[in-house]
This record gives C-alpha cells, sequence and structure tokens, in this order.
C-alpha cells in the first residue's frame, strides 16, 4: 500500500466512533464522516442502518465516489415522519456533524459567525442539531483544527454541550451523549468529571503540544497522549477501492 494519508487516519478513527453502536441510524455530515461511517459498516460495525440520504433505508454501501456499480438493495421506507417517530426520537440514532466552532463542553456551533441578530457570516443555521444533541449519541468532525474552530464561547449554540445540558435537567439531558470529537490533528472525547474536552490521541506525525497551541480553550490531557491507530490493509483497501476510489476525502482534509 502507498503511504497513508491524514484523511485516511481521519476516516478509521471517525469509523471507531461508530464501534459497538449496533443496530442503530448511522447518519454522517461531509465527505470523511460518511466514508468513515461505511468503513463502519463494512467491517466491525455491520449492524448499523444506513438511508439513501433521502427517504429510503438501504443494506448495501454505495461509495462516495466513482461510479455505482450496483443498484443499491432497498430495506426500507423511511420518509421524515417516521424518521423522526422511529428514529430521532426514539434514541436508535449516532449522528456525526461539522462544526464550525466548538467549545470545551461540546457546545457546537454552524449556525453563523458573529451575533446571531448580525452576524459576520451566515453558515448553515440550527438545521437539527439541539434534537440532535439532546435526543441521541452525536458526534463531531472538523476537518481544520484551529483556535478559529476550537473556540473558548461559541458565537450561537446550534449543539447543546454538556453544561447546558446539564443546565435544563435530568428529565431533558438524559438522552445527551458526545461521544467523540474528530479532527485533521486528533481524538478528543469528554470522558471527564466535568465533561470538559479530553484529548484522546494525536494523529501519526502530530504532537500533543500542536494540538494544544491551535485549541482555543485548555485541554484535558492525562499523562501521555496515544497516537491514532493507523488504517489496516483491509481498510485502505476499503476506503481506497470500494468506498473513495478517486480520494474526494484527501480534498477535504490536507496533510
Amino acid at each position: 500500500m502507498s503511504e497513508v494519508t491524514r484523511a485516511e487516519v481521519c476516516a478509521v478513527a471517525i469509523a471507531e466512533c461508530f464501534r459497538g453502536d449496533g443496530e442503530i441510524l448511522m447518519s454522517a455530515f461531509g465527505i470523511t464522516p460518511t466514508v468513515g461511517g461505511r468503513l463502519a459498516k463494512l467491517t466491525f460495525s455491520p449492524d448499523l442502518f444506513m438511508t439513501d440520504g433521502i427517504a429510503t433505508g438501504i443494506e448495501t454501501v454505495p461509495p462516495v465516489s466513482g461510479p455505482i456499480k450496483e443498484e443499491p438493495i432497498k430495506s426500507a421506507w423511511m420518509p421524515f415522519r417516521l424518521f423522526f417517530d422511529n428514529v430521532v426520537w426514539t434514541t436508535r440514532r449516532h449522528v456525526m456533524m461539522m462544526a464550525s466552532q466548538i467549545d470545551k463542553f461540546g457546545n457546537q456551533n454552524f449556525a453563523c459567525i458573529g451575533p446571531h441578530e448580525k452576524p459576520k457570516a451566515q453558515l448553515l443555521g440550527m438545521r437539527g442539531a439541539p434534537g440532535n444533541t439532546l435526543y441521541h449519541a452525536t458526534s463531531y468532525f472538523v476537518p481544520n483544527h484551529s483556535t478559529k474552530v476550537f473556540v473558548e464561547k461559541v458565537d450561537v449554540v446550534s449543539g447543546v454541550g454538556y453544561d447546558r445540558a446539564a443546565a435544563l435537567g435530568k428529565q431533558t439531558s438524559r438522552f445527551h451523549d458526545i461521544r467523540r470529537v474528530v479532527s485533521n490533528l486528533g481524538v478528543f472525547d469528554f470522558d471527564t468529571p466535568n465533561h470538559a474536552m479530553r484529548l484522546v490521541s494525536v494523529h501519526p506525525g502530530v504532537s500533543a503540544d500542536h494540538v494544544v497551541e491551535n485549541t482555543g480553550f485548555e485541554l484535558v490531557i492525562e499523562g501521555e497522549v496515544s497516537e491514532t491507530r493507523m488504517p489496516s490493509d483491509e481498510e485502505l483497501h476499503i476506503i481506497r477501492d470500494v468506498l473513495d476510489p478517486e480520494g474526494f476525502i484527501n480534498k477535504e482534509v490536507r496533510d
């Protein structure tokens, strides 16, 4: 196999976010998260449920680039109403969203930059992030880790973090579960006493000091930080030959 790219390391780290999820809906936003989620289904999490992105559940895993060689095997009809009734409100979903900003407790913003009343830049809006973060497992992907993204305080809260969820009380926050944050520099979680963001691993070629320098708040670092695992030969084959033969992820994440 040729040299492993940073994007491929990220894809495997994203796949690991879905390990052990069982038979739930896997939702992913962005090219690299989609490749990572589909890689998980094709390897260690075969029970993950997927849709075609519109209204149909599918059993086969289509590529994100290159030709679709076979018509996907359809397994369920999943229009918006059934999607909410059977998936969202029942917590049987793990979504990986992108983040334009994220803070130490996992509050996420992709609505706008600057004050909500008069933003400097309009982004996606709230979308489904408030419901996503309060009703089922959520992870985030950041393709360009910097102090502009990992900030002390987000400009607008799209996705609810641990501090805000706790303030809402147990009746509202009982399903709140931010699993992981994967960036182009490392992997993070919130498995700390006060649910502050912790550095779990750094990607090959990245130092913990470099991550700290590019983060706008104090990360929890416990002892020596491990290195994110490299893809296996099988995983590289699936990424390069099955899921992304045109290498779209390498345009989303630069080495």
